[in-house]
């Protein structure tokens, strides 16, 4: 990963150039954090019913502990990283007595995957102590970028990106150029008379003790001595110079696909439609990502008895929670009264609160507690 791609601007581009792009590495964070603090549950399902699977040991492994150095969202988030930067992710599985008990990721670029002559699917892995080893399919959870060009290797967005990237950074490099070697003058004083040496230092002390500083904002400069001051246009360079990084921001916008205000875009004041740009980050740029964590999951780290009941599922609800007035209204309507879909228990579960006594009943249409009360009377008799 330390060579890069090579594009158009004859820059290298690589993951540590890329992620100094301040557009490119808010994007990548956004993404990456966002699926790894979204909690996954294993569930279950038998007959009409649906659970956690907390019984079974891979419901640990995706929701609290992969393996012995990682948290579940630090895991989640670098191998999400991974799939974005690269197009692929890849952790090696450690079992015990048949079970996935350990997810153990593997360094970007050491694995790569293939198809056999009787199409079976391996992994050509070499670590970074040397040498190399064909993995089997079955012992290797992986995932990869929805868009491939020969159905195995996903396409990641450095490589996709990198002429995008690279003329990114050559615009910041030449904006630090002219900030190091150049002159960013805003003006100048003239005058008619010859200035010796130390009337110009005098000059240039005066006006840093009167005139430099916040304080001395829009002030006015008192001239003395025929002095005239003169102010310089800004160049047509400098201002290509500044569309071209502008430019190139808004391009590597387009290739992660996040929205303009959650990048720092600021050009435009979003008030309350920000919970509908976090509904659009949510439903195109998460969802495809839920769909194939959930997919991988299910293929890769359950056994075909286990596929039959069970299965993966994010739950996005974190970041779709909205306010306090809008959960209110939300549970309002979820509880009933009359087409209530909710019970108080899986409201309150909602809440991390804990049940209630009596809190496991669906709302009845068209019957009021007092009538409820006289069923109950009349079931007892």
């Amino acid at each position: 990963m330390r060579e890069g791609r090579t594009g158009v601007s004859g820059i290298a581009v690589n993951d540590r150039k890329a992620l100094r792009n301040s557009t490119f590495f808010r994007a990548v964070w956004l993404q990456s954090a966002s699926m790894g603090m979204l909690p996954v549950h294993l569930r279950r399902r038998t007959g009409d019913k649906v659970e956690k699977a907390t019984d079974h040991p891979l419901f640990n492994v995706l929701h609290k502990k992969p393996n012995d150095f990682q948290t579940a969202s630090r895991f989640k988030a670098y191998m999400q990283m991974c799939a974005l930067l690269d197009g692929g992710a890849y952790a090696l599985k450690i079992r015990s007595r048949g079970h996935v008990r350990q997810l153990i990721p593997l360094e970007r670029g050491s694995c790569k995957p293939r198809l056999t002559d009787t199409w079976g699917l391996v992994f050509d892995y070499q670590p970074k102590k040397g040498g190399s080893r064909v993995l089997m399919a079955d012992d290797v959870f992986h995932f990869g970028s929805p868009l491939t060009l020969d159905g195995l290797n996903g396409l990641g967005l450095l490589d996709v990106a990198a002429d995008t990237l690279g003329l990114a950074i050559r615009a910041q490099q030449a904006a630090s150029r002219l900030l190091v070697n150049g002159t960013i003058a805003r003006g100048a004083l003239e005058t008619d008379e010859t200035l010796g040496a130390e009337a110009i230092e005098n000059l240039k002390a005066s006006l840093r003790e009167d005139y430099a500083g916040v304080g001395a904002t829009d002030d006015w400069l008192i001239l003395e001595e025929g002095l005239k001051a003169k102010l310089f246009a800004g160049s047509a360079r400098d201002s290509q110079l500044v569309e071209l990084m502008k430019r190139e921001a808004e391009e590597v916008a387009r290739f992660t696909g996040v929205p303009r205000p959650l990048l720092m875009f600021d050009e435009t004041s979003w008030g309350s439609g920000i919970e509908q740009l976090g509904l659009f980050f949510v439903t195109y740029c998460l969802m495809p990502w839920f769909v194939i964590w959930e997919e991988a999951i299910w293929t890769w780290l359950l056994t075909p008895q286990e596929q039959l009941t069970m299965y993966a599922k994010y739950n996005e609800g974190a970041l779709l929670r909205g306010s306090l007035k809008d959960q209110a209204e939300f549970l309002k309507a979820a509880l009933g009264p009359n087409v209530g879909y909710l019970t108080q228990n899986e409201a309150r579960d909602m809440q991390d609160r804990n049940p209630i006594d009596g809190g496991d009943e669906l709302p009845r249409p068209g019957t009021t507690a007092h009538s409820i009360m006289q069923e109950e009377q009349a079931d007892a008799a």
